[in-house]
């Protein structure tokens, strides 16, 4: 419920929302059987609580419901659950189930194309084409590393290009 709360806000705070609704719902049936407006005001640290309450416990109960209270551990079976993308799939099996996967977000899909890794137009491209040249096991790495470069350096209006120290081999830096 993590990964659905942290689309589109910052990390602290998803932080402060997922402690609040894990501490007032710590099990998947007690967030089954939430009301949506007491989530709500649980998740609002993360910005558009409505949308991700509803979400949330609508999940819970599907994976109740049709997958015995299990998380899937297929994308296409991700996929199918609300406010459920590519990214947060990846995220999921990433981080939660040890799955290589790279989940690709704003701060990759950007990094990647200015460094010149990759020539994408959306997300999903620039996912599909690391996963081409980055081998399986550091799949998880690029998130990682990517998005902490992207918020401390390589920023998305002020790139600190002259700290940074991948500089010599960026596209945009030579450009």
């Amino acid at each position: 419920m993590a990964t659905i709360l942290s689309q589109r806000t910052k990390d602290d705070n998803t932080r402060k929302a997922s402690d609040r609704l894990f501490t007032a719902f710590p099990t998947m049936d007690m967030m089954a059987g939430a009301d949506v407006k007491l989530v709500s005001e649980l998740v609002r640290p993360a910005g558009f609580p409505n949308q991700k309450a509803k979400a949330i416990v609508d999940c819970c109960n599907i994976l109740l419901s049709e997958y015995g209270g299990e998380v899937p551990d297929e994308t296409e079976e991700l996929l199918k659950l609300p406010m459920v993308g590519r990214k947060t799939a990846a995220c999921v099996r990433s981080y939660a189930m040890c799955i290589p996967a790279i989940c690709v977000d704003t701060h990759v899909h950007r990094i990647a194309n200015l460094m010149g890794l990759v020539h994408t137009k959306t997300p999903e491209d620039t996912e599909y084409a690391l996963m081409k040249i980055t081998p399986e096991n550091r799949w998880t790495d690029i998130n990682r590393y990517l998005v902490r470069h992207g918020q401390s350096v390589c920023k998305p209006n002020r790139p600190q290009c002259q700290i940074c120290s991948v500089a010599s081999m960026c596209d945009s830096r030579r450009n």
